[in-house]
């Protein structure tokens, strides 16, 4: 799998990205956010950070910027996308995800580990699931809690497009497992045919032995197996 990062002026999760996905087995190439995404890549992931220091509004300023337009060719391709944390925040900016990310309920910033519901397994990123489970990854942002309207809440749920819910260690999504005030617990969504994710919780930060646990690892050995899995076709 060839997986290019990008990179904005705030940015603070790329290094992380990139040992997860090289750790995977990914080529990693760094994209500075002034570039055109090169054709050959398989994923474009969006990392986590302050991307511009969260001016005017997180992710706002970033999803203008000249990158975001190849990221756009590049889903509709059907090439894949992840963005994560401020990678989401920047998505929705984007339009490429409905909704927006809103700051927390509580208004603190939240830096914790949280166990999140796998909503489907059919997915290139979580298809090395061979059964239901709730991952355990760290979060840490003050502007977490998902909205969107009405309507879209039912098309995200009618479409089976939320991939993974706020939950506490038994899998059960309540209020009390819910960090930020997220509108039915989502912590991260689907898009375009499933091959565009953003999600709030870290896997990078997740993905190698140590204290954080290695449940965000499946994320990144599930993207190799679905590309490894269309290149054979």
């Amino acid at each position: 799998m060839k997986a290019g990062i990008v990179v904005f002026p705030g940015s603070n999760c790329d290094a992380d990205a990139r040992r997860a996905l090289e750790a995977a087995g990914a080529q990693v190439h760094m994209l500075w956010h002034k570039e055109a995404v090169p054709d050959h890549l398989d994923l474009i992931l969006v990392p986590g950070g302050f991307s511009y220091g969260d001016y005017l509004r997180t992710g706002a300023i970033a999803a203008a910027g000249p990158v975001m337009q190849s990221v756009r060719e590049h889903a509709r391709r059907g090439g894949l996308v992840l963005g994560i944390c401020n990678g989401f925040q920047i998505l929705c900016e984007a339009g490429m995800l409905p909704g927006a990310l809103m700051v927390n309920q509580g208004l603190r910033f939240l830096c914790r580990d949280v166990h999140v519901k796998v909503d489907r397994l059919d997915t290139p990123f979580t298809q090395a699931l061979d059964h239901p489970a709730v991952l355990r990854m760290p979060i840490a942002h003050h502007g977490g809690r998902y909205v969107c309207t009405a309507d879209e809440l039912q098309e995200l749920e009618d479409e089976r497009c939320v991939l993974f819910r706020y939950c506490d260690s038994e899998g059960r999504a309540t209020d009390a497992a819910n960090p930020n005030g997220s509108v039915h617990n989502i912590a991260g969504i689907l898009g375009r045919k499933s091959r565009v994710l953003g999600m709030m919780p870290h896997p990078e930060r997740a993905a190698a032995p140590g204290p954080a646990g290695e449940d965000g690892a499946i994320l990144f050995r599930s993207l190799m197996g679905a590309v490894e899995a269309l290149q054979a076709l």
